[in-house]
């Protein structure tokens, strides 16, 4: 390619000169090498390594370009054009050849150094997930940046995650605490700006308390030598089939007033409902058992009922009452006492579902379908049958006595259900996850979970649920997140098997409740 353009170019010197002087001699050889070669380098601030070269000389017919970069052909350039390079950033040797008529080189070496500018205008957003206190979001923008990463700030050393503008990433983190989470807005090269902020993932007990959650921390504060702590339920049985359950033990010689007590993430609220039960189960009949409720920064604004308990070595329903109690109060810190008047003998006590109640018992979440008084209304549609029976594998993740039971029936519709209404309408504030134990001889198939608002079944929301066991109990997660809480949902509708025909199996659900 050289020697063809410079063939052309004399060629074209030699008809030039012999038109204008037939008589001249012109001997090419006594053209002299190129002087004063150099090259402008130009680059282009986008971050795109782009670099314009516009060579200068006297004398020159052609130039090369060795960009010092690995490339191995050169850039050939006429005299006044410009060539164009693609760089990574770094520093390069870049040669910049001139050329004569005559084949007569000058050459030079100039630096070129590409360094890529910091992104600008760079706005990390990072927020917490609305009813998921263990998760948070994050999002990026910047100008002049080829992508970010995030440090999560769980673990040492950890690997970070890319992601681009116009991306948000979710983080689930394993525990509670304070986490600063970096993220890096990258140029082309080593430029680079970042941003810090501490994350606080709290994960706020609230009312009810069932004591099931593996990522909250009960953190008993105990007084007067009692001591609570969470445990498995002793006496799974009808009355409660928890898994896990609170004990307290009020051990020898502890004082009259021996207790201990939960401070909640937010104040109770009072504004509906002003009765507190809980499951109670005492190796003694005829025992105090004293409910006491504080104010978390002013301990001395209180309230506390008695309740004796009437069973023994069984669990039993208590209910406190705190009607008329003063709601602007912000009572957060629940107290319990068992045997309230008496010294300690090392027994234990255990309590279990702390929750507002109306006093008599309502079909509220959670759905156990323990109660021995309630009665589970189930509503059938398109050849679907539920009712509550006995738990036919009390294994695994459940071992609850009583469990609702689902028959899709041959030849069923494809949408075939039942549903159960509920007393209240469900509140979405603080929680927005619900959670299902079920069972199925499937695995691979689709659990839909709609909810109604009891006026209008027009307003209405549904997810669906992929069951991956067969013959086994698992916990499927529904999530709700931004839900609108004003719709009040109160019907609660269960599809299994959704968008295939029934064939008479059966299906099995248990403990449907609220959950972060």
């Amino acid at each position: 390619m050289k020697k063809i353009q410079l063939f052309i170019s004399l060629f074209i010197l030699a008809f030039l000169f012999g038109c204008s002087n037939d008589t001249s001699d012109i001997n090419i050889d006594d053209i002299n090498a190129p002087v004063d070669i150099s090259a402008l380098m130009t680059i282009k601030q986008d971050n795109s390594g782009k670099v314009t070269f516009i060579p200068r000389g006297e004398g020159v017919s052609q130039y090369e370009i060795f960009y010092g970069d690995g490339t191995v052909d050169p850039g050939y350039v006429s005299p006044g054009a410009t060539i164009l390079h693609i760089y990574a950033e770094g520093v390069y040797q870049v040669k910049i050849v001139g050329t004569t008529l005559n084949g007569k080189r000058t050459e030079v070496i100039q630096v070129l150094t590409v360094s890529f500018l910091a992104p600008t205008d760079f706005v990390a957003t990072i927020a917490h997930v609305p009813g998921d206190n263990m998760s948070i979001t994050v999002q990026a923008t910047a100008n002049l940046e080829t992508f970010f990463q995030v440090y999560f700030g769980e673990t040492p050393g950890e690997t970070p995650v890319d992601f681009m503008q116009g991306e948000t990433l979710t983080h689930t983190y394993a525990n509670t605490g304070t986490y600063q989470v970096r993220v890096v807005a990258l140029s082309g090269g080593a430029a680079t700006v970042e941003h810090l902020e501490d994350v606080v993932i709290s994960n706020p007990i609230l009312l009810p308390v069932d004591f099931e959650s593996p990522t909250l921390n009960y953190a008993f504060t105990n007084f007067g030598g009692a001591n609570s702590t969470v445990v498995n339920n002793p006496n799974i049985s009808a009355e409660n089939g928890s898994a896990k359950v609170g004990r307290l033990t009020k051990n020898n010689g502890s004082e009259v007033w021996a207790g201990s007590f939960l401070e909640l993430g937010v104040p109770i609220d009072f504004s509906t409902l002003q009765k507190i039960k809980i499951k109670s189960w005492s190796p003694q009949a005829g025992i105090v058992v004293k409910m006491k409720l504080e104010n978390l920064t002013d301990p001395n604004i209180n309230t506390e009922v008695d309740v004796t308990n009437t069973v023994a070595n069984a669990w039993e329903d208590l209910i406190f009452d705190f009607t008329g109690v003063n709601n602007a109060n912000n009572y957060q810190r629940v107290v319990i006492f068992y045997n309230f008047g008496n010294n300690g003998t090392g027994l234990n006590y255990y309590f279990d579902d702390i929750q507002l109640t109306s006093g008599a018992e309502q079909v509220v979440l959670p759905l156990t379908f323990q109660s021995t008084t309630l009665t589970y209304n189930f509503t059938n549609f398109g050849g679907a049958t539920t009712t509550v029976v006995n738990n036919p594998d009390a294994t695994g993740i459940n071992t609850s006595t009583k469990v609702g039971k689902l028959v899709k029936g041959s030849g069923a519709q494809v949408w075939a259900g039942s549903f159960i209404e509920l007393a209240n309408p469900i509140n979405f504030a603080s929680q927005q996850k619900i959670k299902i134990k079920v069972w199925s001889p499937q695995a691979g198939i689709i659990v839909k979970l709609k909810l109604e608002n009891l006026a209008n079944a027009n307003i209405n929301t549904e997810l669906d649920a992929t069951t991956t066991l067969a013959n086994g109990w698992e916990e499927l997660t529904y999530d709700f997140t931004g839900i609108n809480n004003a719709n009040n949902y109160q019907r609660v509708v269960v599809f299994f098997n959704f968008g295939n025909a029934g064939t008479g199996t059966t299906y099995y659900f248990d403990d449907i409740k609220l959950s972060n």
